[in-house]
């Protein structure tokens, strides 16, 4: 890399958690978007052991944006490097790494590191692409850090669950149920509004309005990526209930000898602060595992059914 026009951001962190414990969680991107509430959906395109190739979807500025991240992987010396491959105005170039060092007594410290170019090298866009830089590095240094502090508890936190259903019908009209979802008032029953916004083929945000089995009413917020062709459909909760810290889910559809499969899958980090005020930290969480699984299994499950019926239905409904 040329040194003229090179501008760099370094921020550094404490974290009270083993060094390698924190490389883990900072290596295993296919979490991130549990853990980062910035991170809606990441998709790994190749992995061959140490350089990796993924596509991420992340919330900036109020847009969904995408780009392709190449990061070089050594656990050895703990250390993450990556590079940008797509840019946006005025950025036209980021190279960047993470490194872990142990401190002893089950401490490390955490530095993140960004080298990038600026067309036209303007005072303005530099100053602006620096302010950014830092102030998405002390969010992602933060959320690293209380995630660190937690991590002998993470596993228990931390609730994965898949549901399923056949449906003897094409998987063109099961995507169709769950992508439209701009019509569930009129086909899901506990839904009554939906205000659904594309601003690009297959990134939606969506904010609907859903009446509880008590009669209460509850706003759900999220953003969903479709892949059409490949049968699938992945969220991220941007509004949660109470008992959960954060959510993300996929429907996807498997065909099958006869018809196809629908497969409803779940990730939650569960609320540590409910759990423990329910009865104990241990017996609390896990009511509060127990009572979610339930929520999202019985809420997947009618889900998923309605499909089955529209897309066994000879005519679709109006």
């Amino acid at each position: 890399m040329p040194t003229s026009g090179v501008h760099r951001t370094c921020q550094r962190m404490e974290v009270a958690s083993p060094a390698g414990v924190v490389y883990g969680l900072i290596a295993d991107a296919g979490r991130w978007p549990m853990f980062f509430p910035h991170h809606i959906h990441v998709e790994q395109l190749a992995f061959d052991g140490g350089v990796q190739r993924l596509r991420m979807w992340v919330s900036a500025a109020g847009e969904i944006r995408s780009w392709h991240l190449v990061r070089s992987l050594d656990a050895v010396r703990r250390r993450v490097e990556f590079r940008l491959e797509l840019q946006a105005e005025p950025v036209s170039a980021v190279v960047g790494s993470w490194s872990v060092d142990p401190l002893g007594s089950g401490r490390a410290r955490v530095a993140l590191r960004h080298h990038f170019f600026v067309a036209g090298d303007a005072a303005d866009d530099v100053a602006w692409v620096v302010r950014a830089m830092d102030d998405t590095s002390r969010v992602e240094l933060a959320q690293l850090k209380s995630l660190a502090a937690r991590w002998t508890r993470l596993d228990d936190l931390v609730l994965t669950c898949e549901d399923s259903v056949h449906v003897n019908g094409p998987v063109e009209r099961v995507y169709d149920f769950f992508y439209r979802a701009g019509h569930w008032p009129r086909r899901v029953p506990h839904i009554s509004r939906v205000r659904l916004r594309e601003r690009q083929p297959g990134i939606q945000t969506m904010a609907m309005d859903i009446r509880a089995p008590d009669g209460r009413m509850r706003r759900s917020q999220s953003v969903r990526l479709g892949f059409p062709h490949a049968g699938r459909i992945v969220y991220k909760d941007t509004a949660m209930p109470s008992l959960m810290a954060a959510h993300t889910g996929e429907w996807s559809i498997e065909p099958e000898i006869h018809g196809v499969r629908v497969v409803s899958h779940h990730q939650v980090v569960l609320q540590e602060d409910v759990a423990r005020s329910l009865d104990g930290t241990r017996t609390g969480l896990a009511a509060v595992r127990r009572r979610v699984r339930e929520r999202l299994g019985r809420s997947s499950v009618a889900a998923m059914n309605l499909a089955k019926r529209h897309a066994e239905s000879a005519v679709r409904p109006r």
